[in-house]
């Protein structure tokens, strides 16, 4: 790998990762990515585990963009994340050129996982999640790093597991936010279906604050499944990476150039990853 020294993290919503044209774009722009900087890429798949459940008859559960987990769909999302979507995304960004590996949060202390305490929604609401995984922890992530630094591309599935080997749902956003602050990225790059954070006239913002996030979550403005990413993108603001953009990744092969938000930095000590959300797969 070439150019910065700082690791981006790439977040990649479910939804730019179903069809094949989707995918080769998506490898492509992972390896563009990778050609910069060391690079790890985590992602969700929420709508093909909704999918899944729809043809099993299992009914979903949503609060503020998080999945309520029960046994049923547990066993869902770990099939659909860990299985077809992780394994897919790798073949497509092999064929582009990236020396990809396929991993989730379980595999040899990526993230300590811990079942998350029940959610106090938006709207005031507590809500338990079931077995949905938080992480925790502050200490770097020793197998991401070394997967990096041997020039190899981390891509890993929103599942994960506790201390007793239990397998917990993990939302993406959330993942990727706390990785990021974990491995000091500079970069915490946050590709969904939206063009970024959008205005009450469907418009993207282009850049915006702490203050502005907050007042987003708390009116009720931002969407359910804005409403994590915004919280990711807190968390890793309050750990210090350097940039942090929520981008469209529709049909687009170079996220650089994409449409989105910007989440203004101000000078700040580095600081842990505190818990936040945890939970949708997507």
């Amino acid at each position: 790998m070439t150019g910065e020294t700082g690791t981006t993290v790439l977040k990649l919503g479910g939804e730019l990762l179903e069809e094949p044209d989707g995918r080769r774009d998506i490898a492509t722009a992972i390896c563009r990515l990778a050609s910069q900087s060391p690079l790890v890429v985590v992602h969700g798949g929420g709508r093909e585990v909704d999918a899944e459940m729809t043809a099993k008859g299992i009914p979903t559960r949503a609060v503020d963009g998080l999945r309520v987990t029960d046994a049923a769909t547990l066993e869902v999302v770990v099939d659909v994340l860990a299985g077809r979507v992780n394994t897919r995304l790798v073949a497509a960004a092999r064929v582009a050129g990236v020396e990809a590996v396929g991993l989730t949060a379980a595999d040899a202390g990526i993230s300590t996982i811990q079942r998350a305490e029940p959610y106090t929604a938006a709207e005031g609401t507590l809500v338990d999640l079931g077995f949905v995984g938080q992480p925790t922890g502050a200490d770097r992530p020793v197998l991401l790093d070394r997967l990096c630094q041997a020039g190899l591309v981390p891509i890993v599935a929103s599942v994960g597991a506790d201390s007793g080997g239990q397998l917990l749902n993990v939302n993406a956003d959330t993942l990727a936010g706390h990785l990021a602050g974990r491995l000091g990225a500079a970069r915490l790059l946050i590709a969904g279906g939206t063009a970024g954070v959008l205005d009450e006239q469907g418009r993207t913002i282009p850049s915006m604050d702490m203050d502005l996030m907050h007042r987003l979550i708390a009116d009720g403005r931002a969407s359910a499944g804005m409403v994590a990413k915004l919280i990711a993108c807190r968390e890793a603001h309050r750990a210090g990476v350097g940039r942090i953009d929520i981008v469209t990744g529709t049909h687009t092969d170079n996220l650089d150039t994409s449409a989105g938000t910007t989440i203004q930095q101000v000078a700040q000590e580095r600081a842990p990853v505190s818990p936040s959300s945890a939970g949708r797969a997507g």
